[in-house]
């Protein structure tokens, strides 16, 4: 195996490798935990693993006693610390590897996608957006693409009933007791109302962007639904879409988006 001297250390080819994976590893688990709490917990706990690491080299045997027992109940306090970082880089590659895009893996793995891949019927839900939206009434619509969306809507008050404006109108109405949460839309039917959504995390987002809108990312992290949120004080138009949220958008760009990646072939 091919390696050279640096100063008393022998490095061969598969140390480096090793090496930059381990950099690799720590700068995306920094990038997924920066700006929040959590990155300086991670910051903490690499300084301390870095001073096990001394004082293990210099052969202070009861100092690195007291460290290894540290880390070990550090690793499992991490865990939990960590678990919503844990779950966004979980998901990361789970889309990553996208086995969606291959159709025989999608035929054999995903054959439940077949019953919730009905195409909806966009236009009442887009009319139901532009009134809401210049009324400046607020809401909150989960529209199914392939993910089985039950659990959520078992939050809230089952509708099951077949889509339309006027009863989404009577939903989103001020004085309904249903207009507070987030209304699922499965299979091209209105399945519930009044559920409740995961809220994202991400320190990123603008202050101006309320609850909805945090409700809508998180859904969005959470499952492949399309979500739409209408601002109850601006009456702006947003849209979540695979962990993205993209607001501010009009009528015209909100049924493009809806339609791409709703109605997009399956190849």
């Amino acid at each position: 195996m091919l390696a050279f001297r640096l100063g008393f250390l022998d490095i061969g080819w598969l140390d480096l490798l090793d090496i930059g994976l381990v950099a690799f590893l720590l700068y995306q688990i920094y990038n997924l935990v920066r700006g929040s709490v959590a990155s300086r917990v991670f910051v903490g706990y690499l300084l301390v693993y870095l001073a096990y690491l001394l004082v293990k080299a210099l052969g202070l045997n009861l100092t690195t006693t007291i460290f290894e027992y540290f880390i070990s109940v550090g690793a499992l306090a991490l865990i939990i610390i960590f678990q919503q970082e844990i779950r966004r880089f979980l998901m990361l590659i789970g889309k990553s590897t996208n086995l969606s895009s291959n159709r025989w893996i999608r035929r054999w793995l995903l054959r439940q996608s077949e019953h919730t891949n009905e195409r909806i019927a966009l236009k009442p839900i887009l009319d139901t957006c532009r009134t809401l939206s210049a009324e400046f009434s607020g809401g909150l619509l989960v529209l199914q693409r392939h993910d089985d969306l039950e659990k959520f809507a078992q939050s809230g008050e089952i509708i099951d009933a077949d889509l339309s404006k006027p009863l989404l109108l009577a939903i989103f109405s001020q004085y309904s007791p249903l207009h507070d949460g987030a209304v699922l839309i499965m299979r091209g039917r209105i399945r519930a109302a009044r559920c409740i959504l995961p809220v994202s995390d991400d320190d990123e987002l603008p202050p101006a962007l309320g609850f909805r809108h945090r409700a809508a990312l998180g859904m969005s992290e959470a499952t492949d639904a399309a979500i739409i949120a209408i601002s109850e004080e601006s009456g702006r138009l947003a849209l979540a879409l695979n962990g993205e949220l993209y607001t501010n958008l009009n009528q015209a760009e909100l049924e493009n988006r809806l339609e791409r990646y709703l109605h997009e072939p399956r190849g």
